[in-house]
């Protein structure tokens, strides 16, 4: 095991989460690679999301709009905005070629909004490239353990 590449690995997610939590959205933007995706599957065991229905399979155009409409308060889902906390544990890297890293993690969302606090558990699973100053995320996978289940609007970024 490479626990300097966990550490940096581990870094880099709470520092996503950090900035999701504190709707440093700009910045998250740019953590991606241009043809990066964000996905969370409807079935928490699927694998081929390119043929399966996803509640968000989000390229960077479709990452930027799901930003503005956060934001924007336009949304019934997200106005107001949920206020949210993320704690990220069980850091395991997946696969390490040298230029990819897979990395696995287990992911507990709070999320409080119009009075009400709601738990969202989830795997995450990250396709990072190594880049100069560190990573960028090219893949992204949000597998809700309840997916499959009926979910309240999530109408911000997990």
């Amino acid at each position: 095991m490479d626990l300097q590449l966990l550490q940096e690995v581990t870094a880099f997610i709470w520092q996503e989460g950090d900035m999701l939590d504190h709707g440093e959205y700009d910045s998250w933007l740019r953590m991606w690679t241009e043809k990066g995706t964000y996905i969370i599957p409807i079935d928490p065991r699927e694998t081929d999301f390119e043929n399966t229905l996803n509640y968000a399979y989000d390229d960077h155009h479709m990452r930027e709009l799901r930003v503005q409409r956060l934001i924007g308060g336009e949304s019934i889902s997200t106005s107001p905005q949920p206020r949210t906390v993320r704690m990220q544990s069980r850091f395991r890297v997946m696969r390490d070629d040298g230029h990819y890293v897979t990395v696995r993690c287990a992911q507990s969302v709070r999320e409080f909004r119009k009075e009400s606090l709601k738990f969202y558990s989830a795997d995450l699973t990250y396709d990072l490239i190594r880049c100069e100053r560190g990573f960028k995320i090219h893949r992204k996978v949000i597998s809700l353990i309840n997916s499959d289940d009926a979910l309240a609007g999530i109408g911000y970024i997990l």
